[in-house]
């Protein structure tokens, strides 16, 4: 195909602002599915545990076909957690397309993912979605959005970039609000006006940058980039540039383009075009592909620093090996390093224990999902609480700092404001827009965010938004205090009673029902005091002619809390671990024995 007619643009937003909704709608009306075709919402989101918490975890690429123009679009993560997939797929744009909702505004993600579009050059699009809702203000969203680039130190090129209206549910996008467009055919006109053809850096060899890598069970390992300059050919030999600075030749089985939702199969590609290679087992992110007589490696995707880590280690209680299919340290080892080839911010380093791994990232989120990916593919490990990375900046420590954005209703400013406060957050702004709602900014140590969201959902009676964005690394701001609560904690193996149990809730809330397998160590409730208390939850009734078992029947046990994985991360203190199985997630003291662990001061 001819370069000057392709277009790669890739979608940036805040997190639920409708950029998976918009492609959707993109390739619906650019002819991709056949009249009869039954179409999935969210199709881009292929991932189980996308679909289910309806938020994109990785970048994936699509095309569309409008007139004699090809549009290469690259759906990315809005979640401030997964920003090095944004960082590696604008390597392979020309433009972005900035999303933002009509009502909610500017959010955290909306800047930094703009931030690293305007610092690689890329011109931009800016369409103000979701122009129905009820509390829509574009005006005033527009104006947001030019302070943000102002603030972002813009150039004046890449200030004067064109806005549209849509509602990207209805496939609808307009030049004016008072337009009558019913249809996409404005913002499909404007990626071609906007967005420049891709243009090839040298002549004199092939440049091909790895930004992504996936797995086909016909064909195994798939390397997928843009070209930046050259052509490649199925069977041609080629040479990977990898990061190190070895050169490694070997021969393209495959090439594949994308074309809608399918890889199709071709013969040679061109400057511009984004391409899957098959036939390149050892390949990882960030490798170039060039050719054998004349070299030319293009720069390494650089990613911003991981700020949280996690060690994971294998499971060693009682229960360890009943439930998982992989229970190793080296199966543990082997996945969380082919987590690392597909995964660019995510580190994996060895301890001095040989069954514990250190495992950095970006965020909570980012490694709670690589935690329930593991389990569900069988895995079972121990993962102890997150804990934030310091470094030493001439002699002084200093910690990840973020941005915290909160929306609430207006009677809860005092409470989010004190809560805040306790985590040593600074409030930086507060707006407030007449709606009943309210904007508060803040700059808080990440350590203090570490299991916050759930207190902060209860304080605010789910009605309030909380978003985060990594800022810079500042002065340690001492010590914080941690959860007010102690664990009530198992002290035999056994199965649960409801008559233990039924004495037990007075004491706080409980985690595990009756029936109930646990052995001691095992964290089964939360204690109203800030001690911990060795309890029996396995306690039987004793029986006698005049007290018959039914009538355990009369006994009312509260509703027990269900702790997801994310609730459990957010829980346990130091001295406590998260048990995950493909079955279970349990929590747990890290020495079991009561009489070998160290008593907690109130």
């Amino acid at each position: 195909m001819n370069t000057s007619q392709i277009r790669n643009i890739a979608i940036i937003a805040h997190v639920d602002h409708g950029k998976t909704t918009l492609v959707d709608a993109m390739l619906k009306q650019a002819g991709t599915f056949r009249e009869n075709e039954q179409i999935v919402e969210r199709v881009m989101d292929s991932m189980d545990l996308e679909r289910e918490r309806g938020i994109t975890i990785m970048a994936k690429n699509t095309s569309v076909r409008y007139g004699d123009y090809k549009i290469n679009i690259v759906d990315t993560p809005g979640h401030a957690d997964f920003g090095g997939e944004v960082e590696r797929v604008l390597k392979m744009v020309d433009g972005v397309m900035l999303l933002v909702d009509a009502a909610e505004g500017c959010l955290p993600q909306t800047r930094f993912v703009l931030r690293k579009a305007l610092e690689a050059g890329l011109p931009a699009i800016a369409v103000v979605n979701k122009i129905d809702r009820q509390d829509a203000r574009p005006e005033e969203v527009v104006n947001e959005i030019y302070e943000l680039f102002i603030d972002l130190d813009a150039t004046d090129a890449q200030i004067d970039f064109p806005i549209l209206y849509a509602v990207s549910r209805d496939g609808i996008a307009r030049k004016k609000l008072t337009d009558s467009s019913q249809n996409l055919q404005p913002l499909f006109d404007q990626i071609i006006a906007s967005v420049p053809a891709p243009q090839t850096l040298r002549d004199d060899s092939l440049q091909l940058l790895v930004a992504n890598v996936d797995y086909n069970e016909y064909v195994g390992r798939l390397a997928i980039g843009r070209i930046f300059s050259g052509e490649i050919a199925r069977n041609q030999e080629i040479a990977i540039a990898k990061n190190n600075g070895a050169v490694e030749k070997t021969r393209v089985k495959e090439l594949y383009l994308f074309e809608g939702l399918k890889r199709v199969s071709a013969d040679q590609a061109g400057v511009g075009e984004i391409v899957a290679l098959a036939g390149v087992p050892d390949i990882n992110i960030g490798d170039t592909i060039t050719t054998p007589d004349n070299p030319q490696p293009l720069p390494v995707i650089a990613v911003d620093e991981p700020t949280i880590a996690m060690i994971f280690s294998v499971n060693n209680s009682p229960f360890a090996g009943k439930e998982g299919q992989f229970v190793t340290s080296r199966q543990i080892k082997e996945r969380l390093d082919h987590e690392t080839l597909g995964n660019v911010a995510i580190r994996v380093e060895e301890t001095a224990s040989p069954d514990q791994f250190k495992v950095s990232g970006r965020g909570e989120l980012q490694l709670a999902i690589l935690i329930e990916m593991m389990r569900r593919e069988g895995y079972e490990l121990q993962v102890s609480k997150p804990e934030v990375i310091t470094r030493r900046v001439n002699g002084d420590l200093h910690e990840p700092i973020e941005q915290v954005v909160v929306d609430c209703p207006e009677e809860f400013i005092g409470v989010v404001t004190e809560a805040m406060g306790r985590r040593k957050g600074q409030m930086t702004r507060m707006v407030n827009h007449g709606t009943g709602r309210v904007r508060l900014e803040f700059e808080t140590p990440s350590r203090g965010l570490i299991g916050f969201r759930g207190e902060f959902l209860t304080e605010t009676k789910g009605t309030g938004l909380l978003n985060t964005l990594f800022l810079r690394f500042d002065n340690w701001l001492g010590e914080m205090k941690g959860r007010g609560t102690g664990s009530l904690v198992a002290d035999r193996i056994g199965e649960s009673t409801t008559y233990a149990l039924f004495n037990l809730q007075e004491r706080g809330g409980l985690f595990i029902r009756p029936n109930t397998k646990v052995y001691e160590g095992m964290i089964i409730g939360e204690n109203a005091r800030a001690v911990d208390l060795d309890v029996n939850a396995i306690k039987e009734k004793k029986l006698t002619n005049m007290r018959a078992a039914s009538a355990d029947e009369a006994m009312r046990l509260v509703p027990v809390k269900d702790l997801s994985l994310e609730e459990a991360l957010e829980f346990i203190a130091g001295d406590e671990l998260v048990e995950v199985t493909p079955k279970s997630i349990r929590l747990r003291k890290r020495v079991l024995k009561s009489n070998e662990r160290p008593k907690k001061e109130s």
